[in-house]
C-alpha cells in the first residue's frame, strides 16, 4: 500500500525488438512484487517514440510474456493514444512560464567546454517561440534537492540544477520525452509501485521533480540490479542482446529466480513456469538484492537454452 491505497504496479516495455533476458527479469521483479502484496499488475507499451519501434515488437512481448505466465491486469495501455493528455500537462507547465523552447543542436552542445550532459542554459531566457525553426520545449530546474527513499538502493538524492539541468519534456521532432511521458502515463494509470532497472534510477528525481510540478502522487520506488554482460554492458537491443528463447520456459524462469536472489528448491527445477511463479509469489523477499546495482551471471545462454521444449 503507498498512502492508504491499494497496491497498483505495472510493466512498460518499448516495442524495439523482442524481450530479451534483463528486460524479463524485470517484469519478472515487478510481477512479483505486486502479486505478493495483492496488487494489480498492468502492461504499458512506451509506443511514442515511433522512429524507434519495430513491427511485430509488441506481438512478440505479449506472446513472450504469456508464455512465461506474466499475466497482465485490465487491457494494454499504448502511450501513441495518449497525445491529449500529454499536451495538456505541457499547457499547465507553460502557464507558470516553466517551459521555453531550445534550438540547440546537439553538435552545438557537444562542442562546448565542460560536462556535455548538464544543459549550459544558453536557451534559458528565451520568450518568443520560433516558427522558422524546430524547437524541443525544456523544463526550467531550479536549486531544489530531489529525494526519496528506494526500497532496494536506499536514500538516493540529487540536485538537478547542478546534475542535470533544464531537461527535455519535448523533442523537437514533436515527440515527449521518456521523463515526461512515464511521469503522465504512470497518473493516468493510477500506479503506486514502480519496479524496474537500476539504469533508470538517475531518472526517478526528474520524474518526482515533474510530479512536484504538476501537483501529481509520488509512488514508491523500488531499482533492481541490471543484468550485464561480459563486457560489463547491460543487456540491451543495442548491445545486441538476444531474445528470450521460447524452447525451455521453465528452465529460463528457474534462472531467473535464482537471479533475483529467491533460491528457489531445487524441487522446482522441473515444474511449469505457473508452479515456479505461484512458489515465487507466497516467498518474495527482494531484500537479498539490497545495494546490488548489477548482477553479471555466468554462462547465460548455455544455463537456460539447454534441454527442449
Amino acid at each position: 500500500m503507498a498512502g492508504g491505497k491499494p497496491y497498483v504496479g505495472r510493466f512498460a516495455p518499448s516495442p524495439t525488438g523482442p524481450l530479451h533476458l534483463g528486460s524479463l527479469y524485470t517484469a519478472l521483479a515487478s510481477y512479483l512484487d505486486a502479486r505478493a502484496h495483492r496488487g494489480r499488475w498492468l502492461l504499458r507499451i512506451d509506443d511514442i517514440d515511433t522512429p524507434r519501434n519495430v513491427p511485430g515488437s509488441v506481438d512478440s512481448i505479449l506472446t513472450t510474456l504469456e508464455a512465461y505466465g506474466l499475466y497482465w491486469d485490465g487491457p494494454v495501455y499504448y502511450e501513441s493514444e495518449h497525445p491529449a493528455d500529454y499536451e495538456q500537462a505541457l499547457s499547465e507547465l507553460q502557464r507558470p512560464g516553466l517551459l521555453y523552447p531550445c534550438t540547440c543542436s546537439r553538435k552545438t552542445l557537444a562542442e562546448r567546454p565542460g560536462r556535455h550532459d548538464i544543459y549550459p542554459g544558453i536557451c534559458r531566457n528565451r520568450t518568443v517561440f520560433p516558427t522558422d525553426r524546430p524547437y524541443a520545449l525544456r523544463v526550467k530546474s531550479d536549486g531544489r534537492d530531489i529525494g526519496f527513499d528506494d526500497r532496494l538502493q536506499g536514500s538516493i538524492r540529487q540536485n538537478l540544477a547542478e546534475e542535470h539541468g533544464d531537461f527535455i519534456l519535448k523533442r523537437k521532432e514533436g515527440i515527449m520525452s521518456y521523463q515526461f511521458a512515464c511521469v503522465i502515463d504512470d497518473h493516468l494509470q493510477g500506479v503506486t509501485h514502480v519496479v524496474r532497472g537500476f539504469d533508470l534510477v538517475d531518472s526517478t528525481p526528474k520524474q518526482i521533480y515533474l510530479q512536484q510540478l504538476l501537483g501529481l502522487p509520488r509512488p514508491s520506488y523500488l531499482h533492481v540490479p541490471i543484468i550485464i554482460d561480459s563486457h560489463g554492458c547491460k543487456l540491451s537491443k543495442q548491445t545486441l542482446a538476444e531474445a528470450v528463447t521460447m524452447r525451455n520456459t521453465s528452465a529460463v524462469m528457474f534462472r531467473l529466480l535464482e537471479l533475483l536472489k529467491q533460491e528457489p528448491p531445487v524441487g522446482l527445477r522441473d515444474a511449469s513456469c505457473s508452479e515456479m511463479l505461484e512458489w515465487a509469489v507466497r516467498n518474495w523477499n527482494p531484500e537479498p538484492l539490497i545495494k546490488i546495482h548489477a548482477i553479471q551471471p555466468e554462462m547465460i545462454e548455455e544455463s537456460v537454452d539447454s534441454g527442449e521444449g
